[in-house]
């Protein structure tokens, strides 16, 4: 298999990036997507024998595992650790979703890897961190965005806060935030010639997504309960509303360029009652009123009214119909990925465009063998030089 052939080498900004991932749940493989995405080679290294079946067992397919080959390896025995070192030697980047302590004590933590690849930058995917008192704790992405303080602002005023399915912990808090700590470190070594540890944690990045809010608190404009503030579904013009056909669409009139907007498309710019739109006391009578008319119509006449009017109006759609409305349609927001329709990798560049990635590998059918791997990986010695740096670079 060629560079331009294999998963992972076919075109993006960081062709020639190898990576090895240890199996793991859902941030670290999404982490691992994103690099695979912008043309890592990615290796994803599994547990030997059949992939472990169960509702809590770690999933080998699917979008988060595209775009990768595949080895298995018995980490708990001494080949198998010394088949991973021998991997480690040629990557980039290792990404590991261990709980603290455990790479260590199985032989392949950091000060391991980096003895026998100083450049290697080690990627540690957590919930609690590497260290503190909740570190070798269990937990999920409902527990980190919690005591994040991510959670607490979610849901509506005099209900319990509401899980935003596993989005901010397990996705924009984890796997984002582990795949740009590795494009940091990746960088950084360009400059300093070595690799670092990147410890990711869930609690620290969910914590992160809320810099606005913590602006907002600190400003004096969030200080009212759960689902009574601007951006939480307290104001009537930033929020959702039930359509004729039970559907949905999404308001999001804040300033007042919009919201006059918003008035027109309901048919509403000339009643001379209305309550003014930053007056929080007319806010319940908007919201029946907002309720009653978008109750009148289905979601796509809506649609409809306000497709040429600019009053920041959408429709809620399901994720099994998003990928044929006109603007993803247009930017190819989706993809086909083998039999499936799936995100398209993102952001997009103009001079190293990313591929159509290529369908996750089936775990036991598509496994390659570590001495393939490692013949197709060439040592630093093996590697092309590149003059204007005068040292090795991936082949």
């Amino acid at each position: 298999m060629s560079h331009t052939d294999r998963p992972g080498g076919r075109g993006g900004p960081l062709a020639g990036v190898r990576v090895v991932e240890l199996t793991g749940l859902a941030p670290a493989p999404f982490g691992c997507m994103i690099l695979a995405d912008l043309g890592a080679d990615v290796v994803r290294v599994d547990r030997p024998g059949p992939p472990a079946a169960g509702r809590l067992a770690a999933p080998t397919s699917g979008p988060l595992h595209r775009g990768r080959r595949v080895t298995a390896l018995d980490l708990k025995s001494p080949d198998g650790v010394a088949d991973l070192l021998r991997l480690v030697e040629r990557a980039d980047v290792l990404v590991e979703a261990y709980r603290p302590g455990v790479a260590e004590r199985l032989g392949f933590g950091p000060d391991v890897c980096r003895s026998r690849n100083p450049r290697l930058v080690y990627a540690r995917m957590t919930g609690w961190g590497q260290d503190g008192p909740l570190a070798r704790r269990a937990g999920h992405d409902i527990d980190y965005i919690a005591v994040a303080g991510a959670l607490a602002p979610l849901g509506r005023a005099g209900q319990p806060p509401h899980a935003p399915l596993n989005l901010l912990g397990d996705f924009a808090g984890g796997g984002m935030l582990l795949a740009t700590g590795v494009l940091a470190a990746l960088l950084e070594r360009e400059r300093s010639g070595v690799g670092q540890v990147v410890d990711a944690a869930m609690v620290d990045g969910a914590a992160l997504l809320t810099a606005f809010l913590h602006g907002l608190v600190g400003s004096g404009l969030w200080s009212a309960p759960r689902g009574h503030n601007l951006l939480d579904g307290g104001a009537p013009f930033y929020d959702t509303y039930r359509t004729a056909d039970d559907r949905f669409v999404a308001v999001g009139a804040l300033e007042p360029t919009f919201y006059a907007a918003l008035l027109t498309g309901l048919g509403l710019a000339d009643d001379p009652d209305l309550p003014a739109q930053y007056d929080p006391s007319g806010w319940p009578d908007l919201r029946r009123l907002f309720t009653e008319r978008f109750a009148r119509r289905t979601r796509d006449e809506w649609t409809a009214v306000f497709a040429d009017l600019d009053a920041c109006v959408a429709p809620v759609l399901d994720p099994t119909e998003v990928h044929r409305h006109p603007h993803a349609a247009a930017r190819g927001t989706f993809v086909e990925v083998g039999d499936d329709v799936q995100p398209a990798p993102a952001p997009r560049f103009d001079r190293t465009p990313t591929s159509v990635p290529t369908p996750a590998p089936d775990p036991v059918r598509d496994r390659v063998d570590v001495a393939a791997l490692l013949a197709d990986w060439p040592t630093s010695a093996d590697a092309p030089t590149d003059p204007g740096r005068g040292r090795s670079v991936p082949g």
